[in-house]
C-alpha cells in the first residue's frame, strides 16, 4: 500500500504479524471439514460414554435433585437408541426447520434483487457528512441478506467513498467491518437469530426440560449493539483508519452506481407492501382477545413471539414477490417456487452438516455427559469462586480465539454450546445470555482470519484500488475494528447484566 509509511520498524512488525497470520492459516487449514470434525467428535463421545459408564460416573442434578448416571452408547440400550432415533435426531433438530423456513422467505427477497437494491439505494443517497455511519449501519443490517452482504456492501462502500473524494480502501474497510465483525448484530430478527436460538434450545432443553430460547431472546441487546458498533466504527474510521491510509492517489475513478427506473418502482411498491403488512399486524395485535397475545393480553411469551419465524417468512416473501413482479424478475406464479428452490439449493451443504451436528448434540444429551460435565465444571468454578460475570467474559475470549480457526458460526456454536450452556445454566445463567456472549466473541474475530471464505473475494476488491495489496494489508485494516469492537461490545453486555436490563422480551441474565 503506497500510502502507508514503510519504516524499518513497521516492516519488522509486519513480518512478525505475517508470521502470526501464517500460523493461523496453516493450523486452520489442517482442521478437517466441519462434517468430518463433528463425525470425529461423535466417535470420541461414544468412546468417552463407554469409559465414564465403566467407571460408574454419576452426579446429582442441581435442579431436580435426581442422581444422573452417564449412559454408554456402546451397549444394548445405546445401539437401540441409535437405531430408533437417528432419523428423528435429524428431522427433529430445531434449527433445521427454522432456518429452511426463514430462507424460503429471505431467499425470495434476495434472489429477486430487493435486498441488493435496498442497500444500494440507502448507501448512495446518504449525505456526505453521515456516509460513514450510514454504511456501517446498513452493513450491519445487511446480515439479513446473509452472505450476500459480503459481496455487495464492501465494494459499493469503496465506490461511494471514492465518489466523494475519500480513500476507497477506507470505504472497503467500513463495508467489511460492518458486514463481517458486526455480523451478529441487527435491529431486525434475522436468520442468525433463528439458527443460534434453535441450537441453544436443543442443548438447553436436554439439560432442563422445557427450556426454550426464542429468536427474539437477544433482540434488545443486539439492537443496542447495532447503534454502538455503528457509532464506534464511524469514529474509529474517521479518526484512525482513514487518516492512516492518507490521500488516495490511485488511477481508479468513480463511475457511479445507480438503480434503474424499474428498480426504483420496485422499491416503492415494496415499501407500500411493508406499510400494509405492518398495519395488518398491528391491527391483529391490538384487537380485543387477539389470538396473537397471551391469555393475560400481553406480548411476552405470546403466540406472536413464539411464532415470529412464520411471520418473518411471510414478511420477506410478500416484499420479495412485490419487488420481483414490479422489476419483471417474477413473471409467473411458477417463478416463486423456482426462486425458493434456488435459495434452498444454496443450503445443501448446511443440511448435510446439520445431519452430523444433530447426532452429536443428541448423543451428548442422551448419554448425560452434558449434565455430568456441567455439574463438575460448575463445581470447579464455584470452588475457585469464578461464578460471576468474569467467567462469562473469559468464555467470550475463548470463543473469539476459537473463531479464528472455525469459521462457521453454527459449527462453532454447536461445538461449545453442549458444554458451556449446561455449565452456566447450573450456575443460574439464562442460556439466551450465554448465546449473546457467544455472538460477541464469535463475530469480533470474524474478519481477521485468512480462513474466512470471503478473504479472497475482498482481496480482489482491494486490488482494484491498490495493486500491491495482500493479506497483511487487509488484516492491518481489520484488526483495529476487531479490538475496539470486542472491548466495547463485551462491555455493553456486561453493562446490560450489571444494570439488570433485559437482553430480549422478558429475558434477563439469570433464569
Amino acid at each position: 500500500m503506497g500510502e502507508i509509511k514503510n519504516s524499518t520498524t513497521e516492516i519488522q512488525k509486519k513480518s512478525k504479524f505475517d508470521g502470526f497470520l501464517n500460523f493461523i492459516e496453516r493450523f486452520g487449514n489442517k482442521l478437517p471439514h466441519p462434517f468430518m470434525l463433528f463425525f470425529y467428535l461423535t466417535v470420541i463421545l461414544v468412546l468417552l460414554s463407554w469409559a465414564l459408564n465403566s467407571f460408574n460416573a454419576k452426579v446429582v442434578h442441581p435442579n431436580t435433585g435426581e442422581v444422573v448416571a452417564v449412559k454408554s452408547i456402546i451397549s444394548g440400550e445405546g445401539i437401540q437408541y441409535i437405531l430408533a432415533n437417528t432419523l428423528t435426531n435429524f428431522t427433529g433438530f430445531a434449527p433445521l426447520g427454522l432456518v429452511l423456513t426463514m430462507m424460503l422467505g429471505i431467499g425470495v427477497a434476495e434472489k429477486s434483487g430487493l435486498l441488493e437494491s435496498l442497500m444500494i439505494r440507502a448507501i448512495t443517497k446518504t449525505p456526505k457528512k453521515i456516509i460513514t455511519f450510514t454504511v456501517f449501519f446498513i452493513g450491519i443490517l445487511g446480515n439479513v441478506a446473509s452472505d450476500a452482504a459480503f459481496v455487495v456492501v464492501p465494494p459499493l462502500a469503496a465506490l461511494v467513498f471514492l465518489s466523494v473524494g475519500r480513500h476507497p480502501l477506507a470505504g472497503l474497510a467500513v463495508g467489511l467491518a460492518s458486514t463481517g465483525i458486526g455480523f451478529s448484530a441487527n435491529i431486525m430478527i434475522a436468520g442468525t437469530d433463528v439458527l443460534l436460538s434453535g441450537i441453544a434450545t436443543e442443548v438447553a432443553g436436554g439439560f432442563m426440560e422445557g427450556t426454550v430460547v426464542s429468536p427474539l431472546d437477544n433482540w434488545y441487546f443486539m439492537s443496542a449493539s447495532t447503534f454502538l458498533l455503528a457509532i464506534a466504527g464511524t469514529i474509529l474510521t474517521e479518526k484512525y483508519v482513514e487518516p492512516r491510509l492518507g490521500v488516495y492517489t490511485g488511477e481508479k475513478k468513480s463511475v457511479g452506481n445507480t438503480l434503474s427506473a424499474m428498480q426504483l418502482r420496485g422499491l416503492r411498491n415494496s415499501g407500500i407492501a411493508t406499510v400494509i403488512f405492518i398495519a395488518i399486524l398491528l391491527i391483529a395485535l391490538f384487537i380485543p382477545g387477539s389470538p396473537l397475545l397471551n391469555e393475560d393480553g400481553t406480548i411476552l411469551r405470546s403466540p406472536f413471539l413464539s411464532g415470529i419465524v412464520p411471520i418473518l417468512f411471510a414478511f420477506f416473501l410478500v416484499n420479495g414477490i412485490v419487488y420481483g413482479v414490479t422489476t419483471k424478475q417474477i413473471k409467473s406464479t411458477a417463478d416463486v417456487p423456482k426462486i425458493m428452490t434456488e435459495a434452498i439449493t444454496g443450503l445443501s451443504s448446511y443440511i448435510v452438516l446439520i445431519f452430523m451436528i444433530a447426532q452429536f448434540v443428541a448423543y451428548f444429551n442422551w448419554t448425560n455427559i452434558a449434565t455430568w460435565l456441567a455439574v463438575h465444571f460448575s463445581e470447579i468454578l464455584e470452588t475457585i469462586k469464578l461464578t460471576n460475570l468474569f467467567a462469562v467474559f473469559l468464555f467470550m475470549i475463548l470463543v473469539a480465539i476459537l473463531s479464528l480457526f472455525i469459521i462457521s458460526g453454527s459449527s462453532l456454536w454447536s461445538l461449545v454450546a453442549p458444554v458451556f450452556i449446561p455449565t452456566f445454566m447450573a450456575l443460574g445463567y439464562n442460556p439466551a445470555f450465554i448465546q449473546a456472549a457467544y455472538r460477541v466473541g464469535e463475530s469480533s474475530t470474524n474478519m481477521v482470519t485468512p480462513l474466512n471464505t470471503y478473504f479472497a473475494i475482498i482481496l480482489s476488491f482491494m486490488l482494484v484500488y491498490d495493486k500491491k495489496a495482500g493479506i497483511g494489508t487487509l488484516m492491518s485494516l481489520m484488526i483495529p475494528y476487531t479490538i475496539v469492537f470486542f472491548i466495547l461490545w463485551s462491555g455493553l453486555l456486561m453493562l446490560f447484566a450489571w444494570l439488570g436490563i433485559p437482553i430480549g422480551p422478558g429475558v434477563y441474565v439469570k433464569m
